[in-house]
């Protein structure tokens, strides 16, 4: 279990920033467990602000929502360095849905936590076809906490790390819950791409 790091302490009490990265695939409690750091924050009565890109509407407007349909309020923003003028202040930020911003994600959370801030960014760490998604293993690299939470896998109910799309759409951004994506360990995810392939080529003939 992640437990945060104590700051400041003794002599030292300069306020230090740092970067958490929260990963995994659909389904895995991602958005679940940066809530959850998010609230102990605000029982901290640390000053919040949560960020989420404008292109995710799913469950709501401006709220980030999990699958358990656990909720917190938050910005939405359409590029990361408007994060930058919103968090000034700020002694934690989250961000939801990581993988849906630009490279440019990643010098904003890197300005943030050298500014003073906690910084915790949620975001799925590989695409539909099993590839590094956006801006997320950059992230991942210059994080000083990286937690990688898991699924189950809907076809063998083992441990699942792996996104694999259901849904008839090659598009690299797809928006969806249950009814694009299964969660699936790495054999039932090769497995399900080769069916895939074989399809596109049947398709082909």
């Amino acid at each position: 279990m992640f437990i945060e790091p104590r700051v400041g302490t003794g002599r030292d009490t300069a306020r230090r920033g740092w970067l958490e990265v929260v990963c995994g695939s659909m389904f895995s409690g991602k958005t679940e467990e940066l809530i959850r750091r998010l609230n102990r924050a605000k029982i901290a009565r640390q000053r919040v602000e949560i960020f989420k890109p404008a292109l995710d509407t799913r469950y709501h407007l401006e709220d980030v929502v999990s699958h358990n349909q656990n909720s917190i309020r938050s910005t939405p923003v359409p590029v990361a360095q408007e994060m930058l003028l919103l968090a000034s202040g700020c002694d934690v930020v989250g961000i939801d849905e990581a993988q849906f911003f630009d490279e440019s994600l990643v010098d904003v959370c890197v300005q943030l936590a050298n500014g003073g801030t906690r910084v915790i960014v949620a975001g799925l760490d590989m695409d539909f076809q099993g590839r590094p998604f956006g801006p997320m293993p950059a992230l991942m690299a210059v994080a000083e906490f990286v937690t990688k939470v898991h699924a189950i896998c809907v076809c063998c109910g083992e441990i699942a790390s792996y996104s694999f799309r259901v849904a008839a759409s090659e598009d690299k951004i797809l928006l969806g819950e249950t009814d694009a994506y299964e969660a699936r360990c790495r054999y039932c995810f090769q497995e399900g791409m080769k069916g895939k392939e074989v399809r596109i080529l049947d398709l082909r003939r």
